[in-house]
């Protein structure tokens, strides 16, 4: 089964080998028919710490690796 892979900001570093991301979705309302955006944080594991706040990353699924880590930074995206 493939790695779900998604794209997102980066809204906090503070942590060790760690960065958080907001992933934002849109989609149309089944009823309302008008364009819904919901937002997400996931915890990513970011093993050198190169990425800050505001940059653009692709995180991909891996195994967990901490009790809220199941993401990984695979690379910064391309705008």
């Amino acid at each position: 089964m493939p790695k779900r892979i998604l794209q997102g900001t980066v809204t906090s570093d503070k942590n060790d080998q760690t960065v958080t991301v907001l992933v934002e979705r849109r989609f149309t309302h089944p009823v309302l028919k008008k364009t819904v955006r919901k937002s997400k944080k996931y915890r990513a594991h970011d093993p050198n710490n190169t990425f800050k706040v505001g940059d653009v990353v692709r995180i991909e699924e891996c195994a967990p690796i901490s009790k809220t880590k199941r993401w990984r930074v695979v690379t910064e995206a391309s705008a």
